[in-house]
């Protein structure tokens, strides 16, 4: 049996107005939906002064994106069995868990880049197995772990093949695709190195270099593997800053995995926490972050007390050493 709380939401990790968030329910299927706390066992250049404010940002009605009965492999090696999950429409979810958990795996599988021993990835209903590439690109883009750039590809050449989805031999490109370029480097910070060789660039610049990319494409459901690897910490707040307001002002799903829980807990609206290859626990980040998950999932105990910036919870690993005595009330 599985316990879960079954609070409804808008979407944006605010509950409506039933049934009450503290009021629990049980049920004995193994599906994951949103806002439901659970916890199981088991080559040109691009016209860059082209002026980003021109372009009114749509507001987007959001997709359903869900695995059912999910299960990937690499070979022979099982690493994500039957899985079912429901990401919130418009919200930003990020997936988090030990290394290993599977993390990537499920993300590389929501992105058709991993094809399913098993079950499969439906996008408002639909197969994503059965969708053409191009329309496919259209609505998700996603950016890897380790992304390769072609040797002596520049940054406003790469950025401009984020909108490739939107083109083909009967729509040239126009200045609404310089337009989407020029406001993808400008959102990213990287203006000034649009003529620059990607492998002259440092790790944090090349990343985000990729974002620019992804968000050039304007897909409606962002899919990110830590996007925040290689940057300093005020560049992972800008990023992150930047997700957020993608999700605001346009409303598109963001699902992001990111290693940090506490970036998680202040820019998530929703919480996926995966331990051995399956969904542990789900919901708001204040449900799910609790001293007793978080030993469950990562085996780290940890203090969780409330953000001073945010409100929301802040996780305070407990290691072995730098407590202050007597810890004997700390959790074990």
């Amino acid at each position: 049996m599985t316990s879960d709380v079954h609070p409804r939401t808008d979407g944006r990790g605010t509950s409506a107005a039933d049934p009450p968030a503290d009021r629990p329910r049980t049920r004995a299927s193994g599906s994951t939906n949103a806002g439901t706390v659970r916890r199981s066992d088991t080559p040109s250049q691009p016209d860059v002064s082209a002026d980003p404010a021109a372009r009114a940002p749509a507001q987007r009605a959001g997709h359903d994106l869900r695995a059912e009965g999910l299960s990937l492999a690499y070979e022979a090696r099982q690493v994500i069995a039957d899985l079912d999950l429901h990401l919130p429409r418009a919200a930003i979810t990020a997936i988090v868990g030990a290394n290993g958990c599977g993390k990537s795996t499920l993300l590389r599988g929501l992105a058709r880049l991993l094809r399913p021993t098993g079950g499969g990835v439906l996008l408002d209903g639909r197969s994503i197995s059965t969708l053409p590439a191009r329309e496919l690109a259209r609505t998700i883009g996603i950016l890897p772990q380790g992304p390769q750039a072609p040797e002596g590809i520049t940054v406003a050449e790469l950025v401009r093949r984020g909108r490739y989805p939107h083109r083909s031999w009967f729509q040239p490109w126009d200045r609404s695709d310089d337009a989407a370029v020029a406001e993808a480097l400008t959102a990213t910070g990287i203006v000034d190195l649009a003529g620059r060789r990607v492998d002259e660039l440092s790790g944090g610049q090349r990343q985000r270099v990729w974002i620019a990319m992804a968000l050039a494409q304007e897909p409606d459901v962002l899919l990110l593997d830590e996007p925040t690897t290689f940057l300093d910490v005020t560049h992972q707040l800008e990023i992150l800053d930047l997700l957020l307001e993608l999700n605001r002002e346009r409303g598109a799903t963001v699902v992001m995995v990111l290693h940090d829980l506490n970036l998680a807990a202040r820019y998530a609206d929703h919480l996926v926490v995966m331990r051995a290859g399956a969904v542990h626990a789900t919901g708001r980040p204040d449900q799910v972050l609790t001293e007793e998950i978080i030993a469950e999932a990562f085996g780290l105990r940890a203090r969780v007390v409330p953000d001073p910036v945010s409100g929301g919870p802040l996780v305070v690993p407990i290691g072995r050493f730098h407590t202050t005595p007597p810890d004997h009330d700390l959790p074990h």
